[in-house]
């Protein structure tokens, strides 16, 4: 397993541009089932969970190329219509081909998915959903089977607001006979990006950016050229990294609208920040205040940008809260932070950090993606060397980030095990 070696104590300076967003990229390959044909995506990042989808498209039976960041998905000839475990075990994202699947061939054996490392993240609603539309659904040795004649359009009400089932359903119901109404539906950006994408493919969803969707389903979809939007997360984790180094650090090829929430927290905290529609700036202080935030559905501040901010507060000028009410026990990297030299109380699903004057470099192990990026980031403030053990985490929704980090100065380097 690689590891990442950091030098701390370099302010980072300069200008990062923004990959595309992981969780854009997925659902909309997971889409491209849906038209028979050859489908074009542009700024698609090169990461691990991308190729592990594209592998899984082409078990399916499409031909998936990516040449720079752009990838063609031919789906014409798909008739497979199983997600093996071999392949899904290894990222949770795979579970959006259940509803593409039905909606195309009436059929889906799709194995229980994994590659979540920091709690529960139940599927429930995406299977009670596809039920809804009409599907039998069999739960076997750790597999969905799902079955139907035609999805039919219903009336669904998510008793909790969810991405990733809001997309299944969106993806199934665009195809369904009849009218699909979703209520409580996700507002992320992400799922604007896919209601934009299928209705280029030739669906009819009304909406877009609300929590009711109403889909009126079509005989057939058509393959488009279509562009995944600047990766939020990635924009907010650069900014931590140019908040805790005292750097001055600009992120482009961003979407500002889709940040405002980081930004806020950050100016809450003292930082000043320059921004247009897409690019923004933060410059670094010596000193700065601790600032409470709470993890809530768009546009609250986003449970993927949790412990980077709170890897900032390590180093903050006093007590914060930080409250996750999105996975309540996402906190694994509370005890690597810990081990770093931050002082982090957990309560519940909350966390009391205590800004400490610095960090010490130590020897930590990244337990998921989210939670790898802000040990990189506390790594880059800490004196001496920190060791960023299994780094195949943050290769699942970073593009090169040390690259990237070394462009602004830091000193990080790759260890290939």
């Amino acid at each position: 397993m690689d590891s990442f070696i950091i030098k701390g104590g370099n302010k980072l300076n300069g200008s990062v541009e923004i990959s595309g967003a992981k969780n854009a990229a997925l659902p909309l390959m997971a889409a491209s089932l849906l038209a028979k044909g050859k489908t074009v995506l542009k700024n698609v990042p090169h990461i691990s969970d991308v190729k592990m989808m594209a592998h899984l498209l082409r078990v399916i039976g499409a031909r998936v190329d990516l040449v720079g960041n752009t990838m063609e998905i031919d789906a014409t000839h798909c008739s497979f219509y199983e997600a093996p475990y071999e392949l899904v075990k290894k990222m949770r994202a795979s579970i959006y081909v259940l509803g593409p699947l039905l909606a195309r061939f009436g059929k889906a054996d799709v194995s229980f998915p994994g590659g979540c490392a920091f709690g529960p993240r139940p599927i429930d609603l995406h299977i009670e959903a596809m039920k809804q539309l009409d599907a039998s659904i069999e739960i076997s040795h750790g597999y969905i089977y799902a079955r139907t004649e035609r999805l039919k359009g219903t009336r669904i009400f998510f008793k909790k607001s969810s991405v990733g089932a809001t997309g299944n359903t969106l993806m199934a119901a665009v195809l369904a006979k009849g009218q699909t109404i979703i209520e409580n539906a996700a507002m992320e950006p992400e799922i604007d990006n896919l209601v934009a994408f299928l209705q280029a493919m030739g669906a009819d969803i009304e909406g877009i950016g609300t929590t009711r969707l109403v889909i009126n389903g079509v005989e057939e979809l058509n393959p488009v050229e279509f562009a995944v939007i600047p990766d939020r997360i990635e924009a907010g984790t650069f900014l931590a990294a140019g908040a805790i180094t005292n750097g001055t650090v600009t992120v482009t090829n961003c979407l500002t609208e889709h940040i405002m929430s980081l930004i806020t927290a950050f100016e809450q905290c003292g930082f000043k920040l320059d921004y247009t529609d897409t690019e923004v700036t933060i410059h670094g202080t010596d000193k700065f205040n601790a600032s409470d935030i709470t993890t809530l559905p768009y546009p609250g501040f986003p449970t993927d940008l949790q412990a980077q901010f709170m890897a900032v507060m390590a180093l903050a000028d006093g007590f914060c809260s930080i409250e996750e009410q999105i996975y309540p026990d996402r906190f694994k990297h509370v005890a690597e932070l810990a081990r770093l030299g931050a002082d982090i109380r957990l309560d519940n699903n909350t966390a009391i950090v205590k800004g400490v004057k610095e960090l010490s470099g130590a020897e930590v192990m990244a337990s998921d993606l989210r939670a790898s990026a802000a040990l990189v980031i506390a790594g880059l403030a800490a004196s001496g060397t920190t060791n960023v053990s299994r780094i195949y985490h943050i290769d699942r929704g970073y593009e090169k980030i040390d690259d990237k980090l070394k462009q602004l100065g830091a000193d990080i380097r790759r260890i290939h095990a």
